[in-house]
């Protein structure tokens, strides 16, 4: 009678394969918990160089203790890596580096930090048995390395696969924003940021102090009687070449056409709007310092709005510390909605529009509502929902000019993206625009500007697309005027044809709030009769100021 084999034993290979595979997935299972989209691969392939070490034959048993050490808390250091960002995903929809939770563990002390286990003992005891068993199954694992005793057992297909996971790994340690993500460079440059955002408020505070002592010391009063109602939409990286109120040939801006052609001499399109800042936080600081921010003793509007007796609002979608230490803390209500910083934030705008209702529903007297938007800041197909974008279904007059341009393939997609985002955010910035008009209608004086920090790169002047301080592109952004007073027709076409620069917005959002105090300069106010016009000093050269 015969008898069935018996299964042959795994080889050395085998093993050590397998061992090296399940270290691998148990480090991709965390990654995959605390990351999403492309960063999960990007973390994975991180994660694979010090794994192949597992493939090297390795003598004497101290020798081998030491790889196995060294493996556990390799692969222990993603998985505490994604453990912490999972559970601050899950309990605040936030990123370790983000504002929210920078900010958070900068001001707890160690009896609050105490407190906070306390509260939330369950969770962690959960997160911490989770770790403990990933803990001991990667511990056994890493003892599977290969052994100088061992038979080689490899084949070419073996080793060509290793050589390629060794090439992978060595591109990601290349590419410096993929070796930021890695858990041990990420929670050094964390710590630091911390004690860094610790110093930074303290001395933010003080700085914010005496803007506000300054503004008092300047006296401001309104200079209208009634309810007052000012709302300031600043967005980020719209160049108004591509938009349809400004001639482009893609229909990115059905909704403000619609208000433009409805308000008529109560709104304005500054048809030859500058920035003179290439970036957000040079942009944002020049405007809220009467662009004068290196004077000995600069003003800010949100301090000149407060001591005047506004009721000031911040709301915004990005996540800066910068931005809510030097702007937003003047105000007397700060709202960020978007707790993930940088370019990886998929939060949109029309969140932000519930706070604006809010913020216009309130029952003060004299309100100034900022509302900062991310508006087309790449990456680009973040800015729109999913699966809207109409621009990329058929070859148009737009794509036809940028291939007779020559524009690579990816440009054209990226303005394809771009322009989808700009279409998003038409209905978002009339949204705003609709709600100042509508919510307490009657009630006093109301208006509304808009404008962006800076333009954008996509494939206009170069075949490149982002930000772009050496071409016009970077400088050419739309603005908008809307007030429930009428300028009248020649003041208002006056205006509207005027070359207008950015850092000088904050004294025309003065005019709007009808500010007056000792150093207002009404030739830098794009409204007033006396405007007069100065052209700045740009890196990029400009043909002309006024198209």
């Amino acid at each position: 009678m015969n008898r069935p084999q018996a299964a042959s034993a795994p080889s050395a290979f085998q093993r050590w394969g397998r061992a090296a595979t399940g270290l691998a997935a148990l480090a991709g299972v965390f990654i995959v918990l605390g990351h999403d989209g492309r960063r999960v691969a990007q973390l994975v392939l991180l994660a694979l160089p010090l794994l192949a070490w597992m493939a090297w034959p390795v003598r004497g048993r101290a020798a081998q203790r030491t790889r196995r050490i060294a493996l556990w808390l390799w692969v222990m250091l993603f998985a505490l890596d994604g453990a912490a960002r999972a559970f601050l995903l899950d309990a605040y929809q936030a990123a370790p580096d983000g504002a929210l939770v920078l900010g958070a563990v900068a001001n707890t002390n160690g009896r609050e930090g105490g407190e906070y286990l306390q509260a939330h003992w369950r969770v962690v005891l959960l997160w911490a048995a989770a770790l403990a068993a990933a803990g001991a199954f990667a511990w056994r694992l890493a003892g599977r390395g290969r052994q100088a005793a061992s038979p080689p057992g490899m084949s070419r297909w073996g080793v060509g696969v290793l050589a390629l996971l060794l090439a992978l790994g060595a591109v990601a340690y290349a590419s410096k924003p993929w070796r930021r993500l890695h858990p041990m460079v990420f929670w050094a440059s964390w710590a630091q940021s911390v004690q860094d955002f610790k110093a930074d408020m303290a001395d933010q505070q003080q700085v914010r102090d005496r803007a506000l002592l300054q503004a008092r010391q300047a006296a401001p009063v309104v200079a209208h009687e009634g309810p007052s109602t000012v709302v300031l939409v600043i967005t980020d990286s719209i160049n108004r070449d591509n938009l349809g109120l400004y001639g482009y040939r893609r229909d990115t801006t059905p909704r403000l056409q619609v208000h433009r052609h409805r308000a008529g001499d109560n709104m304005l399109v500054l048809r030859n709007a500058w920035s003179v800042d290439a970036s957000t936080l040079p942009a944002l600081r020049n405007l809220f310092a009467f662009g004068q921010p290196d004077a000995s003793r600069p003003q800010h509007l949100l301090a000149l709005a407060r001591a005047a007796g506004y009721k000031v609002w911040w709301m915004s979608n990005h996540d800066d510390i910068a931005i809510e230490q030097q702007h937003a803390r003047l105000a007397d209500v700060v709202d960020f909605v978007n707790r993930t910083p940088g370019r990886a934030s998929a939060s949109l705008d029309g969140e932000l529009l519930d706070c604006v209702q809010e913020a216009l529903e309130d029952p003060a007297r004299r309100k100034l509502i900022v509302v900062h938007l991310l508006g087309a800041h790449p990456h680009y197909r973040l800015r729109f929902p999913e699966g809207q974008n109409p621009f990329d279904d058929e070859v148009d007059a737009v794509e036809a000019q940028m291939q007779d341009q020559g524009r690579a393939a990816w440009v054209r997609r990226f303005r394809q993206d771009y322009d989808a985002a700009l279409l998003y955010h038409d209905f978002v910035v009339s949204e705003t625009l609709q709600l100042t008009q509508a919510v307490g209608q009657g009630e006093g004086y109301r208006a509304w500007m808009y404008l962006s920090d800076h333009g954008q790169e996509v494939g206009h002047v170069s075949d490149r697309a982002g930000h772009s301080p050496h071409t016009e592109s970077g400088y050419r952004i739309p603005a908008l005027v809307w007030r429930s007073e009428a300028l009248g027709p020649l003041a208002a076409q006056a205006a509207a044809q005027q070359p207008f620069r950015a850092d000088w917005a904050g004294w025309t959002v003065a005019d709007l709030l009808h500010l007056r105090w000792s150093g207002r300069q009404t030739g830098r106010n794009v409204l007033a009769p006396e405007y007069r016009w100065e052209a700045p000093v740009l890196p990029a050269r400009v043909k002309s100021y006024v198209d």
